[in-house]
C-alpha cells in the first residue's frame, strides 16, 4: 500500500513528467510517415531507485533545498533515457550557479538530445561565460546547422542576456571564428554588426553590416540596419539610399516610410518628406498619424495655413485631438493670438499633452498679468498632476514673484528643496529670489552648491558674478566668476552685460561701453539698456542718455531697471 501511496504522489507532482507523451493530432491531418515525427516517444521504464532520486529531488525542490534537488535529477538523468530531466538538472544549476555540475547535466542532456536548440542556447550561453571560445564555436556551429532559420534570432536573445553580464566583446570574438567557417552566412555578419553597434564601434558596425548585404542585397532587415548606422554616423544621404531601397522592396511597410521621413527631415529635404505624407496619405487618407508628421513638417517650414489644415483634420479623431490642440494652441502663440491659443490648450484635455498645455496657457496668463486665474489654474494642477509637484511649485514661486510676493516664493523654493536639496533649478530660482529680499549670503550658498556639482554652469557664474558686482564691492572675485562665464560662452548677450558692467564698476566706462553695446545689438533687454543710459549719463553723455532712455520708457514705462534710472538721476536732479 505505501508503495501506491508513494507512486500516486510522485504522479501528481507537477514538476518533471516522465511517462510517455504524445502529440494530438491536427484535426483532418493525414498520418505522418514512419521516421517523420515532430518528436519521439520513449517508453520510459523507471526502477524504484530512479522513482526514489526523482521523488526525493520533487520534494526537495518543494522545500527550497535545490541543492539536494540537483543532485538528485542529475543521478536520475544519467540512468533514465528522457532528457527533460538532465534539462530540470542544468536549469537548476543555472539558479545555483553550480557551473560544474551545470555542465556535467548539459553534457548528459546532448547526449540523450543532440538536436535540443535549447540545450545549445544553454551551452553557448555557459561556455562564454567562461570564456571557453572553442566550445561556444562548436555549440554555435551545431544551431547554425541544425536551425539556420532560427539562428540569427536566438543568438540577439543571447546577446542580450551576455551583454548584461559584460561579454558581448568576447561574443563578437567568437562570431569571428564563426565567421571564418562560414563565410556565406550573412546572419553571422549581422548579429557581428548589431554588437558592434553595442560596442559604440560605428564603422566596425557598417563594415559588418556591408558584408551581410553582400551576401544577402535584399534583406531589408540589415538594410534597416544600414540605415540606421548610417544615420548615427551623420552620413545622412547614405541613410536616405538605404531606406529608399528598403521602401522600394517593401512599400505596404508604413514603419519604413516613417523612417525615411524622419531621414528627409533631419536632411531638411522638407519638400521631398512633404511628397512622401501625402503619397501615404493618397493611400490611405484616414491615417491620422501621417496626417500628424505632414503637420509637423509644415510647420517646420512656417507653413502655417497648410498646418493647421492638416491639424484640424485630426479633432475628429479622439485619439489624436489632443496633440492636435496642443500643437493648433503653440501656433496661435507663435502668431501672437493668446485667447486663441488658450482656447486650443483647454481643449487638449487629458493625455500626454496636457500637463504641457496647462502650463503654457499659465505661462500666457501670467505674460497677461492675470494672476487671479492662473492661481485657480494652480491650484486645478496641484491637484490633476501630483507627479508634477516640482515643476508646480516652481510655477508657483514664479506667480508669487510677479505678485512681488518675494517671502511668499522663498519660502515656496526652501520648501522643495526639502525634497531635493540638490536640484539645480529650484537653488538657482531661490538665489534669484534671495537677492530681491537682501539675502546675499543665501544666494551665494545656492550658486556655490550648483557651482560645486558644476563648475561651469555659465547661469550659476554669470548670478553669482553680477551679484558680486552689483550689490558689493568684492570686485575680485566677481571677475573670477565672469570672466569664466565670458570664456565659455563669449557670445552670450546676459554674460557680456554682466562683464561689461563690471568694468564700470572697476572705473572703466569707456571699456564698459564697448562690451554693453555688444550685448544690447544681440538681445535689446531694458537692464541692458539701463546700464548703458547710466555709464553715457556718469560720463557726460546725458544727451545720448536722455534719448536712448526715452525711446526704450517710451516701449516700457513699468519697467523696474528704467524706473530706478529715472528715481535715482532724473528725479534726484544729478
Amino acid at each position: 500500500m505505501k508503495k501506491w501511496i508513494a507512486i500516486a504522489i510522485f504522479l501528481s507532482l507537477s514538476g518533471c513528467a516522465v511517462s510517455p507523451e504524445k502529440e494530438p493530432e491536427a484535426e483532418g491531418e493525414a498520418a505522418k510517415p514512419d521516421g517523420l515525427e515532430s518528436r519521439v516517444n520513449r517508453n520510459t521504464v523507471i526502477d524504484e531507485e530512479v522513482l526514489y532520486l526523482l521523488m526525493a529531488a520533487e520534494l526537495a525542490g518543494q522545500r527550497n533545498q535545490y541543492d539536494l534537488a540537483m543532485d538528485a535529477y542529475l543521478q536520475a538523468a544519467k540512468r533514465v533515457d528522457d532528457p527533460r530531466i538532465a534539462e530540470r538538472a542544468v536549469k537548476i544549476g543555472l539558479f545555483l550557479k553550480d557551473e560544474q555540475r551545470t555542465r556535467e547535466a548539459l553534457s548528459v542532456w546532448l547526449a540523450k538530445d543532440g538536436k535540443n536548440l535549447a540545450a545549445r542556447k544553454f551551452a553557448v550561453l555557459l561556455a562564454i561565460k567562461n570564456s571557453d571560445r572553442k566550445a561556444a564555436v562548436e555549440n554555435l556551429n551545431a544551431m547554425l546547422v541544425d536551425d539556420p532559420a532560427g539562428f540569427e534570432t536566438g543568438l540577439l536573445e543571447m546577446t542580450k542576456l551576455l551583454e548584461k553580464e559584460g561579454r558581448t566583446q568576447f561574443t563578437y570574438d567568437v562570431l569571428e571564428d564563426l565567421a571564418l567557417q562560414h563565410p556565406a552566412q550573412a546572419n553571422v555578419f549581422f548579429v557581428q554588426a548589431v554588437l558592434a553597434s553595442v560596442l559604440q564601434n560605428n564603422e566596425l558596425a557598417q563594415q559588418k553590416i556591408n558584408r551581410a548585404l553582400l551576401i544577402e542585397p535584399d534583406w531589408n532587415k540589415a538594410i534597416i540596419f544600414q540605415a540606421q548606422l548610417a544615420g548615427r554616423s551623420g552620413d545622412l544621404a547614405k541613410a536616405r539610399a538605404s531606406l529608399e531601397k528598403a521602401v522600394k522592396q517593401a512599400p505596404e511597410d508604413r514603419q519604413l516610410r516613417k523612417m525615411l521621413i524622419e531621414v528627409l527631415v533631419n536632411s531638411r529635404d522638407y519638400d521631398d518628406a512633404i511628397k512622401l505624407c501625402q503619397n501615404a496619405l493618397e493611400d490611405k487618407p484616414d491615417d491620422a498619424e501621417m496626417l500628424f508628421t505632414l503637420a509637423l513638417i509644415h510647420m517646420q517650414q512656417g507653413q502655417v495655413d497648410k498646418a493647421e489644415n492638416a491639424l484640424e483634420k485630426l479633432l475628429n479623431n479622439p485619439e489624436w485631438e489632443g496633440q492636435a490642440s496642443f500643437y493648433l494652441g503653440k501656433i496661435a502663440v507663435e502668431q501672437q493670438h493668446p485667447d486663441k491659443a488658450l482656447t486650443w490648450f483647454d481643449r487638449v484635455g487629458d493625455g500626454n499633452y496636457a500637463f504641457d498645455a496647462d502650463i503654457t496657457a499659465v505661462s500666457i496668463l501670467m505674460s497677461q498679468k492675470r494672476f487671479e486665474d492662473v492661481e485657480v489654474r494652480v491650484k486645478r494642477m496641484d491637484i490633476k498632476y501630483p507627479e508634477q509637484h516640482l515643476r508646480i511649485l516652481m510655477v508657483k514661486a514664479e506667480l508669487y514673484n510677479q505678485l512681488g510676493k518675494y517671502q511668499e516664493a522663498f519660502d515656496v523654493l526652501t520648501q522643495a528643496l526639502k525634497d531635493m536639496p540638490d536640484n539645480r533649478e529650484v537653488l538657482y530660482a531661490r538665489a534669484l529670489v534671495a537677492e530681491r529680499l537682501d539675502k546675499l549670503d543665501v544666494l551665494e550658498s545656492d550658486l556655490l552648491k550648483i557651482l560645486d556639482k558644476k563648475p561651469d554652469d555659465v547661469g550659476a557664474l554669470n548670478a553669482l558674478g553680477y551679484t558680486l558686482t552689483d550689490r558689493t564691492q568684492r570686485y575680485d572675485e566677481a571677475a573670477k566668476y565672469l570672466e569664466r562665464a565670458i570664456g565659455l560662452q563669449p557670445d552670450e548677450a546676459v554674460v557680456i552685460d554682466s562683464y561689461g558692467w563690471l568694468q564700470f564698476k572697476l572705473g572703466k566706462p569707456e571699456r564698459a561701453l564697448e562690451y554693453l553695446r555688444r550685448a544690447y545689438e544681440k538681445q535689446a533687454e531694458n537692464e541692458i539698456a539701463a546700464h548703458i543710459i547710466e555709464v553715457l549719463w556718469v560720463i557726460g553723455e546725458k544727451k545720448e542718455a536722455k534719448e536712448l532712455f526715452d525711446s526704450v520708457y517710451k516701449k516700457s514705462p513699468d519697467d523696474e531697471y528704467l524706473l530706478e534710472f529715472k528715481k535715482r538721476f532724473l528725479q534726484s536732479g544729478q
